[in-house]
C-alpha cells in the first residue's frame, strides 16, 4: 500500500465513527477490528469490508482463495498477527508481486514488516473479516502462529511473547484451541493420539468436526496432552490409567466449566473436554422444537402439584435442556425449587442448584435424602441412574412433590420398563409417572441458504417406510428444503439444532397396563391409540415445515434405535 494509497483513510474512518468509537477501534486487537465497526455501525462484516475498499481504495476481494505458491513465504506467526493471507488473483498479469489480502488496512508498520519478511512487491487487497479468518484456519491451522518455529528476529511478536519459550507457546495453543471451540458453538474438543500424530476434532450440533492444525503439531503433542491435564490438575505421571478432571476457563466476560477425561491408548493419553457454560442462553419451551399441541401436553402435567415429569434419551439429545427450560417455565417466587446435578449446566435464577460429588460421597441418592428435609416444592434429578435414586424420586412425587428426571431409553414407553427392571413397584410406577417424553436432537436447517427442491416420490416413501411412518404421508409433497452451505453456516447446509419429541401421556388404560407388568410394545400401541406421537413421526412433521431434512432424521433416529 502506497502513501498516496493510505493517505489520511484512517481520518476519514475517524470522522464516520466519532473519536470516542475509533479510539475503541484503535486499541483492540487487529482480528476483532471488523467485528468491532460492523457493530458500531450495525453492518456485517462483508458491508465493512466494502465500506473500507470505498475510503482506502484498495479493490475488494470477496470471497479469498489462498496462494499456495505464496503460503510458504509468509510465517504463520505474522499471518496470525497481522490478519494476512496471499491469495490468487486470477483476473491479474501475472508478475513478481505477492497479492495479499486483510481484513484491516494495512499501517506503516505492517507494511514495513511484510516489505521486510517477502522482500517482494506488495499489492494489499481487502477481505471481509469472518472470511479470512476462515482462510487463515483452513490452511494455517488453527493456533499456528503460536507454535511457529520461525527463529528469524525481525518478525513480529507483541511485548509479553518476547521472553516466551515452547512451554509458553503451547500454553497458548491450547487456548486458542479452547477459544476457537468456543466460538464454533462446539459442546466437545476430542484430542486423540494416532500413529500418525495428534488429531483434534470439535463435536458441533452433534457432529464431530476436525481442527485444522499447524504442521509441526506432532512435535508437541505430549507437552499439549500435559498442559491439559496440569489444567485440570491430574497427575502427569500417571499415564497408565483414565483420570477425570475439571478446568475453570475463562474466555472474554464468560467463564466455562470444562470437564476433563483422559483415557490410555495404543499411542499416548486420549483427552476429551466437555464445555459447559453456566451462563449460556437458556431455551425455552418453544425453542427447543415443542410445538403448540406439545406444549399443551407439557404444560398440562407441568400445572400438577405432584407427580413425576421423565425426559428419556440417548447421551447427548438435549435432555438437561428440555429440563431447564420445563423449569423456567414454571418457576416463580412461590414455588421451592431445589435440583441436584451433574454437572450443572444452567443456571436457573432463585432455584437452589447442587453439584454432584460422588468422590466425597455426595451422590444422587444422598443429596435425594437430605432435600425432603427441606421443604421442597419442585425437585430436579438430573439423571435416575440406579435404585435406590429411582426409589426415592418415586416416592417423593407421591408425597406431594413435582419431579423432574432423566433416564437413557429409546423411546417414552420404554422408561416404564425401566423403572420396573429397575427394581421399582409397577404400581408405584403407575401411581407417579405423570408424562415421559423422549427425544433426539437433528441439525436444523439454516434458514440463509435452504433452497425448495422437487423430490423423488419412490424415495420419499422408502425413506418413510424405514421410518416406520405410513407412506401414504408422502402424498401431495412436491418438494422439500435442502441445505445449500453458505458462509453463516460453515458451508455445512444446517445451524443449530432442533428436538424431537415423542410423549407418552398416562391415563387408566395406560396405568392398568403397567400395574400387569405388560411389555413396552403393547404400553406403545395403547400409547400411539390415545395419541402419542411416534418420534418417526414426528420427525417427518419437521421435515415438512422445513426445519431439518429426511437424511437428518433417518440417520438420528434409525442410528439411535439400532
Amino acid at each position: 500500500m502506497t502513501n498516496a494509497e493510505c493517505t489520511h483513510w484512517f481520518v476519514r474512518l475517524a470522522g464516520a465513527l466519532g473519536a470516542e468509537k475509533w479510539q475503541a477501534l484503535e486499541e483492540g486487537p487487529r482480528s476483532r477490528r471488523p467485528v468491532m465497526l460492523a457493530e458500531a455501525m450495525a453492518r456485517s462484516e462483508s458491508s465493512v469490508a466494502t465500506l473500507l475498499t470505498e475510503i482506502t481504495g484498495l479493490p475488494l476481494v470477496a470471497d479469498p482463495r489462498i496462494d499456495e505458491s505464496a503460503r510458504s513465504l509468509l510465517p504463520a506467526r505474522l499471518a496470525e498477527s497481522f490478519q494476512v493471507a496471499p491469495i490468487q488473483i486470477p483476473d491479474c498479469v501475472r508478475d513478481s508481486r505477492v497479492h495479499l489480502a486483510v481484513s484491516w488496512p494495512p499501517d506503516a508498520v505492517v507494511d514495513d514488516w511484510i516489505a521486510a519478511v517477502l522482500r517482494r512487491p506488495v499489492c494489499w487487497h481487502i477481505a471481509p473479516g469472518d472470511r479470512l479468518q476462515k482462510l487463515l484456519r483452513e490452511n494455517y491451522g488453527v493456533g499456528a502462529g503460536s507454535l511457529d518455529e520461525e527463529s528469524d528476529p525481525g518478525l513480529p511478536v507483541r511485548q509479553e511473547e518476547q521472553t516466551e519459550d515452547a512451554d509458553a507457546a503451547v500454553v497458548r495453543f491450547v487456548t486458542e484451541i479452547i477459544s476457537q471451540a468456543v466460538g464454533d458453538g462446539a459442546t466437545d474438543i476430542h484430542f486423540e493420539p494416532l500413529e500418525s500424530g495428534l488429531r483434534i476434532r470439535y463435536r458441533v450440533d452433534g457432529l464431530l468436526v476436525p481442527v485444522p492444525l499447524p504442521a509441526n503439531l506432532s512435535r508437541y503433542q505430549d507437552a499439549i496432552i500435559s498442559r491439559l491435564k496440569i489444567m485440570a490438575r491430574l497427575n502427569i505421571s500417571e499415564k497408565r490409567l483414565p483420570q477425570d478432571g475439571r478446568i475453570n476457563f475463562r474466555i472474554d466476560r464468560n467463564a466455562l466449566d470444562i470437564r476433563v477425561s483422559t483415557v490410555p491408548t495404543i499411542y499416548a493419553e486420549s483427552v476429551s473436554l466437555r464445555l459447559l457454560n453456566h451462563r449460556k442462553e437458556a431455551y425455552t419451551m418453544e425453542r427447543i422444537g415443542l410445538g403448540a399441541a406439545e406444549q399443551q401436553q407439557v404444560m398440562r402435567a407441568l400445572g400438577r402439584p405432584h407427580g413425576i415429569i421423565l425426559v428419556t434419551g440417548p447421551t447427548g439429545s438435549g435432555k438437561s435442556t428440555s429440563l431447564n427450560a420445563f423449569l423456567r417455565q414454571i418457576n416463580s417466587t412461590d414455588l421451592r425449587i431445589v435440583t441436584v446435578e451433574d454437572p450443572i449446566e444452567y443456571e436457573v435464577p432463585g432455584a437452589n442448584q447442587i453439584q454432584v460429588r460422588p468422590e466425597i460421597g455426595l451422590s444422587f441418592a444422598s443429596v435425594l435424602r437430605h432435600i425432603l428435609r427441606q421443604d421442597p416444592d419442585v425437585i430436579m434429578v438430573g439423571e435416575i441412574r440406579d435404585r435406590e435414586t429411582a426409589d426415592i424420586a418415586i416416592r417423593a412425587s407421591l408425597t406431594g412433590h413435582l419431579v423432574f428426571s432423566t433416564l437413557h431409553t429409546n423411546e417414552a414407553p420404554g422408561a416404564i420398563t425401566r423403572l420396573i427392571d429397575m427394581g421399582i413397584e409397577p404400581f408405584l410406577v403407575a401411581s407417579a409417572v405423570e408424562i415421559v417424553i423422549a427425544q433426539r436432537l437433528v441439525r436444523r436447517l439454516c434458514p440463509q441458504c435452504a433452497r425448495p427442491v422437487t423430490v423423488s416420490r419412490t424415495r420419499l416413501r422408502d425413506n418413510l417406510a424405514s421410518l416406520g411412518v405410513d407412506p401414504v404421508e408422502a402424498e401431495g409433497v412436491e418438494s422439500l428444503l435442502l441445505p445449500q452451505g453458505c458462509d453463516h453456516c460453515r458451508g455445512t447446509g444446517f445451524r443449530g439444532r432442533v428436538g424431537l419429541f415423542e410423549i407418552l401421556q398416562t391415563n387408566e388404560e395406560i396405568q392398568d397396563l403397567i400395574v400387569r407388568r405388560e411389555p413396552t410394545r403393547a404400553l406403545t400401541r395403547c400409547a400411539v391409540k390415545h395419541g402419542m406421537r411416534p418420534l418417526a413421526l414426528s420427525g417427518w412433521q419437521k421435515v415438512r415445515e422445513g426445519e431439518t431434512t429426511m437424511d437428518e432424521v433417518l440417520r438420528v433416529i434409525t442410528a439411535s434405535d439400532s
